[in-house]
């Protein structure tokens, strides 16, 4: 690897790090429970991480915050398949992800990840990209709840230039969706990739080291901004039995998602990655019943013709 390289790896894993604990300590003062942390060693010298769970506690039923630091003689296919020339290179990826699914129906489950990869870094000239964003997936719909969602994510894209609030929320519009269903998975967010010092694609202004990790660290760090609110405003909701069913069926969604289109779970599993950690993204309860679709008119009804839609709601 050379000297950038490895200064770049070091300089990106320490942030994602202090990330992870600024993220828990926040969660942890909204839920009043600890996360239970399980660090772990891949046998063969491959890397690690530092898996963090919240179970059953008074807000969040469950809740994920994960870093890992891996890698790998050659990328996985879920890394290669639109960029082949990457293919047989020696890898590095590092990033934080992470899932909160709260106990009320109301209050949305959320999913954010910020990622750094570095390939070929055996090379003197190693190829290295940031990818990340967040989504938010609510079970009952809420005008205000998505306008500060999508308010946020625009004010962490403004000073990067005027464009990349757009693209992004396209990206993220188009990536998570259910094309087996028809459906996209939440109301969406950011969701940007293969940002580099090379892609003209990117939108950023500047397409240096620096730059574009300091984008990755704008959204990073405005996670719990974006989050936060929302969940103090519906954790205390009263609900029912029938919102808690709406809820389970609505998880349902979520888990069939991360398991067929997702490629962060796929580069996970095929990069050899430690499947408890990878698959710690999934509802610690869930129901699928055939055909449960709501009735016209009711609050169930309006989530997935009026939420679950791609939509301007920063003009609502």
């Amino acid at each position: 690897m050379t000297d950038s390289s490895k200064l770049h790896v070091e300089q990106v894993s320490s942030y994602l790090l202090t990330l992870q604990d600024s993220i828990c300590a926040a969660l942890t003062k909204i839920d009043g429970a600890s996360f239970v942390e399980d660090s772990w060693q891949h046998a063969n010298g491959s890397g690690g991480g530092r898996t963090r769970v919240l179970a059953q506690g008074n807000v969040i039923e469950k809740g994920g915050v994960n870093f890992s630091h891996v890698e790998g003689q050659q990328l996985p296919p879920a890394a290669t398949l639109k960029r082949p020339e990457l293919a047989g290179k020696a890898f590095q990826a590092m990033g934080v992800s992470l899932v909160i699914h709260p106990r009320n129906p109301f209050a949305p489950t959320s999913h954010m990840n910020v990622r750094f990869f570095v390939a070929g870094i055996e090379t003197q000239e190693p190829i290295w990209w940031f990818g990340g964003g967040f989504d938010l997936t609510p079970y009952y719909g809420f005008t205000e709840d998505a306008q500060h969602w999508h308010r946020t994510a625009n004010e962490i894209c403004k000073p990067f230039g005027d464009e990349v609030f757009g693209k992004y929320k396209k990206w993220c519009d188009d990536y998570f969706y259910l094309p087996h269903r028809q459906e996209q998975r939440g109301i969406g967010g950011l969701f940007f990739d293969d940002l580099n010092d090379s892609n003209s694609d990117t939108c950023l202004d500047q397409n240096d080291f620096e730059h574009c990790f300091s984008f990755m660290q704008s959204v990073g760090d405005s996670f719990v901004k974006a989050y936060s609110p929302i969940l103090q405003r519906r954790k205390d909701t009263l609900f029912d039995d029938a919102n808690r069913q709406w809820q389970l069926l609505r998880r349902g969604r979520y888990v069939e998602f991360n398991l067929v289109h997702d490629r962060g779970t796929l580069f996970g599993l095929q990069s050899g990655g430690r499947t408890e950690s990878i698959l710690m993204s999934m509802p610690p309860k869930v129901a699928w019943e055939y055909m449960a679709e709501p009735q016209p008119g009711t609050p169930e009804h309006q989530l997935l013709e009026e939420f679950l839609v791609p939509k301007d709601w920063l003009s609502i």
